[in-house]
């Protein structure tokens, strides 16, 4: 239990950053929403993040995990470090130089012809934000969370702070007679100040991580890089693999919906706010996974490492199943998170907050491969979920658009965890409750289905709905509290 303590504790100062970051950020989502026009402008903003995700892994090419895992004896860790960040910093400058040397051809492949300077400031950012990972990564596991939180935060901060002098100030400032903004503003650039804040804020976390750069030694061991290499190299599929789960669907849904460019950025822009009301729930999962990579790692060699990974990941289901409940028990508020021109993708909500969950988990069960030294066979799962996400997507968008794209995302995460269970039970025989979890996610579930058959009969009694709803919410909680609490305590017996 004291490990599973310090784990939660670790999870809360993260969520610090994580949550309050992530919130922040959020916000960001009604802003564009509100402020941008039209949905095919958010549109865009979605296409080109979900495009430079695929390119970060190859900037990063999962070195903050080989970090982890040759870094984490105190002896070993100065080493690893400078090995790691000397890799970075040469294989970042070529793949950023190339980036910007070929600006024009790649803004053309990507439909955005006349805004080349889009793909160089994407450049940028993702070199910064490539340096920043292993930094960030030996504050985790040097268990300086707040450090790290100080910096998230300070990022975000930034991020906003320029998204609202560009986007509302210098207009208000422009529209009352203040000639001195137009030499900072544009009016004519748009939605490109959305990437120029992130910019900004890019720049100023990596000044803030420089101290992490002066312990590094500057000597690069060939011998431990081979190793790293050779470590990480099964993760960069995984990630890439990873990414096509996620973001393939929002990239390709521009040429493979029927419409003009224009419209379907349109559908990509409405698919992406409603997959961002779903991803409330990886608020909760982002913070645990800044913690848990590092702890796990730590606690591995422990007698009851098993047992913890099992008693961990049936508390994430929970948590987990708890905040999709909550979410869809209360969608009628959280709905005007967006503009109400996004609400006609509501209906993906419901299947993409299940996709989320069963991400969360296969992160909990992957957690083996990485301690067992067995990154490959996680690229291999890892391949055949993402050709099942292509494959589908290639067939049900044409057919059915974006709401085929959230289907296909939640088969391909319920496939990843039973693939990612089965293949570690003989290597990683953690003894999960798999019933109890399946169980917890099931009684979400049917809660929110009896919230439904209620709607449909109360279709105008929004109050009284709202407050059988936070009554199915609290059922939850206190049958949840009721099983665990038993259970816990005979544990503890």
């Amino acid at each position: 239990m004291s490990l599973l303590k310090k784990l939660a504790g670790e999870t809360v100062l993260y969520g610090l950053s994580s949550i309050i970051g992530r919130v922040l950020n959020m916000l960001l989502v009604p802003f564009y929403t509100r402020v941008l026009a039209t949905t095919n402008e958010y549109g865009a903003v979605i296409d080109l993040y979900a495009t430079s995700a695929f390119v970060m892994v190859l900037f990063s090419y999962r070195m903050e995990s080989a970090f982890f895992r040759f870094g984490t004896p105190k002896e070993d860790r100065e080493q690893a470090f400078s090995t790691g960040m000397l890799s970075l910093l040469a294989s970042t400058a070529v793949l950023a130089g190339a980036l910007l040397f070929f600006a024009q051809p790649i803004a053309d492949l990507l439909e955005y012809p006349q805004h080349p300077e889009y793909v160089r400031w994407f450049a940028l950012i993702l070199a910064l934000d490539c340096l920043a990972e292993l930094p960030f990564a030996r504050l985790r596991l040097e268990q300086r969370p707040r450090r790290f939180v100080f910096i998230k935060l300070t990022n975000i901060a930034v991020n906003i702070c320029m998204n609202l002098f560009w986007l509302v100030f210098c207009p208000w400032a422009a529209k009352n007679g203040m000639d001195w903004v137009h030499s900072v503003w544009s009016p004519g650039l748009g939605v490109g100040y959305i990437f120029l804040s992130n910019l900004l804020a890019s720049l100023v976390t990596l000044v803030l991580l420089s101290p992490q750069f002066r312990a590094m030694r500057r000597a690069f061991d060939p011998a431990l890089w081979k190793k790293m290499v050779g470590y990480s190299a099964p993760l960069i599929i995984v990630s890439l693999a990873g990414i096509v789960d996620e973001m393939f669907s929002r990239a390709m849904l521009k040429y493979l919906l029927p419409g003009t460019p224009q419209e379907n950025l349109g559908q990509v822009g409405i698919f992406g706010a409603n997959y961002k009301l779903a991803a409330l729930i990886t608020l909760f999962t982002q913070a645990y996974r800044y913690a848990a990579e590092p702890f796990f790692f730590r606690n591995a060699g422990e007698a009851d490492a098993l047992r913890t990974q099992a008693q961990v990941t049936k508390w994430f289901t929970i948590t987990s199943a708890a905040g999709m409940l909550g979410i869809l028990l209360f969608l009628d508020l959280v709905k005007y998170f967006i503009d109400p021109k996004y609400w006609g993708g509501l209906h993906v909500v419901p299947v993409l907050l299940m996709a989320n969950l069963l991400l969360g988990v296969y992160y909990n069960f992957s957690i083996w491969y990485r301690l067992k030294d067995r990154t490959g066979l996680g690229a291999w799962i890892s391949v055949a979920g993402a050709l099942l996400t292509i494959g589908l997507n290639l067939v049900l968008i044409p057919r059915f658009g974006y709401t085929g794209a959230a289907w296909v995302t939640l088969t391909c995460y319920a496939f990843m965890c039973a693939a990612t269970w089965y293949a570690g039970r003989r290597h990683y025989p953690a003894p999960y409750e798999h019933g109890r979890m399946a169980g917890y996610v099931g009684l979400a579930l049917l809660l929110y289905g009896i919230s439904t058959l209620v709607k449909a009969v109360l279709p105008d009694g929004t109050v009284v709905l709202f407050g059988i709803n936070a009554v199915l919410f609290a059922a939850y909680l206190v049958l949840v509290g009721r099983l665990e609490g038993l259970k816990v305590s005979g544990w503890r017996k």
